[in-house]
């Protein structure tokens, strides 16, 4: 959507930034609890798994909402992606696996690097986001999903590749919040 001052505005920014924050805590912490011999901070783990994937998946739905306006194939791609991470990364709470064996989630972080590259390619292209931003996601998932494709090959390469992306996806969410910000202020 293009605003009264020319800008492009992504629909639900601050939304948007605020889930890809608390899902990336959620997991973190979720994961963490997930792993523990106690029943109780299982539970509370399996929790945060869950409400992670339901945050993922939200952020699929509204980042389409803006996609789909510039290149409707994109938005349908990263929707698929993170239904297929919710999907994933959902699956430990019901396989009963350990984390480090994990098939799920390294299937869940590969889709998700190569389905959010298309992605970032529309943000730069549309100039949706500033090209720097856009471009380093590009690069970020591309390095992100090569780490976790080498975990299929059995070479634990994932914690080292995996951090460019990542960082982006916390600057990226500052960037939505503050965006919409100056966004409405300008407007």
């Amino acid at each position: 959507m293009i605003n009264k001052s020319g800008s492009i505005t992504i629909y639900n920014a601050r939304t948007i930034g605020i889930l890809f924050l608390l899902a990336f805590l959620a997991y973190g912490f979720g994961s963490r609890l997930f792993e523990s011999a106690n029943t109780p901070e299982k539970y509370a783990g399996a929790l945060l798994i869950v409400a992670n994937s339901a945050m993922v998946l939200l952020i699929g739905i509204l980042l389409r909402k803006t996609l789909k306006r510039y290149n409707p194939l994109v938005g349908n791609i990263y929707l698929f992606t993170r239904i297929f991470e919710a999907l994933a990364l959902s699956s430990i709470i019901f396989l009963k696996v350990n984390l480090s064996e994990d098939l799920g989630y390294i299937l869940g972080m590969l889709v998700l690097g190569i389905g959010s590259i298309p992605m970032c390619l529309a943000l730069h292209k549309h100039k949706i986001a500033p090209s720097w931003l856009a471009i380093w996601g590009a690069i970020g998932y591309a390095v992100f999903a090569f780490g976790f494709l080498m975990e299929l090959f059995g070479k634990a390469w994932s914690m080292y590749l995996l951090g460019l992306g990542g960082l982006w996806e916390v600057t990226f969410a500052i960037w939505l919040i503050v965006s919409e910000n100056k966004i409405r202020r300008h407007a």
